[in-house]
């Protein structure tokens, strides 16, 4: 339509172009500000906190994961999604043998990390095992229940993936699409996914937070380009009394004054599990050595009970005659 129009209607034509466009990017930004609020109701939470309890209850019993979530499907509350959900999960789980697929086409449902946990569980060469993502998960779906805020849950998620030593490139990621986060926040954990390994944490917080803000209104400093502050005071003096030092401290002190969930730790590998077993078949063999001694210091050892035919049946008395 634009090929051989004049200049001044090429200028017109472009501006109105960019002003759509603008107004499509502000409608975006404004729909992903709105949608910065829980994504389920209160009883989708409570459900979910009961299935990933439940899961890792009865986990322990060794039964396929497809006969656990047919089970449990008929104890949940049938006013909730949640039941739908698990037979979506179940199909996937039936055709592929995993369920991170079936969550991460439920992204309605599901949040990103989430999905990412599952993921990482499911993975066959991974450390991080079913029952630690469910707990965190159980834990997770049961402080969104409570009066959650973003900072609380921030310090959850990022805790998960240092102390289980998950990709933080893909973590992070999966952190930023979470709803409860709006645009400020997704772009800061962005820019922190960047900067992880490279800089403290505690100085990223302490940038973030209003306890630096207040600092530079204080000394007369102008704040322009700073920020953006998403922390509060109380974060921010946190992370500036743990500087230098190392994280877990930090996130302890987060934890005790957030009073986010506590984090599961990785449980060290049992080494002493076979340890039983093995000393039995050890004492088994050393009975079997003493009653040789004994029945040689008394008559001597009749090996003719030994013997085996080359059909591999133990020798009569008549064949030994």
């Amino acid at each position: 339509m634009v090929v051989g129009q004049s200049p001044e209607v090429l200028l017109r034509f472009f501006g109105l172009a960019i002003q759509h466009l603008n107004w499509f990017r502000s409608s975006f930004n404004s729909r992903r500000i709105s949608m910065a609020q829980p994504l389920l109701d209160r009883p989708e939470y409570i459900e979910q906190t009961y299935l990933y309890q439940v899961l890792r209850e009865r986990a322990d019993i060794e039964m396929p994961m497809q006969e656990l979530l047919e089970q449990i499907r008929y104890e949940l509350l049938t006013t909730t999604k949640l039941p739908l959900a698990i037979d979506y999960l179940l199909t996937e789980l039936k055709h592929s043998g995993q369920m991170a697929p079936a969550m991460k086409k439920l992204s309605h449902y599901f949040t990103p990390f989430q999905a990412y946990l599952v993921e990482e569980a499911e993975k066959e060469s991974g450390r991080f095992t079913m029952g630690t993502a469910l707990e965190v998960l159980g834990g997770e779906a049961k402080y969104r229940t409570e009066n959650h805020n973003e900072a609380g849950l921030f310090f959850y998620h990022f805790e998960v993936l240092c102390r289980n030593r998950l990709n933080y490139d893909r973590g992070l990621t999966a952190i930023s699409n979470d709803p409860t986060f709006d645009r400020k926040w997704a772009k800061w954990i962005l820019m922190l996914r960047a900067q992880v390994g490279l800089v403290d944490i505690a100085d990223l917080l302490f940038l973030a937070s209003d306890e630096y803000r207040v600092r530079m209104e204080e000394a007369g400093q102008s704040i322009e380009g700073k920020g953006p502050f998403l922390f509060g005071r109380k974060e921010g003096r946190i992370a500036l009394g743990n500087r230098r030092r190392e994280p877990i401290f930090l996130f302890a002190a987060m934890q005790r004054h957030l009073d986010y969930p506590t984090v599961p730790r990785p449980k060290p590998v049992d080494e002493n599990k076979d340890a039983i077993p093995q000393l039995m078949r050890r004492m088994e063999r050393l009975e079997s050595r003493i009653k040789l001694m004994e029945e040689e210091r008394r008559a001597g050892i009749d090996i003719t009970k030994f013997y085996v035919d080359r059909d591999g049946s133990g020798s009569s008395d008549s064949d030994r005659r």
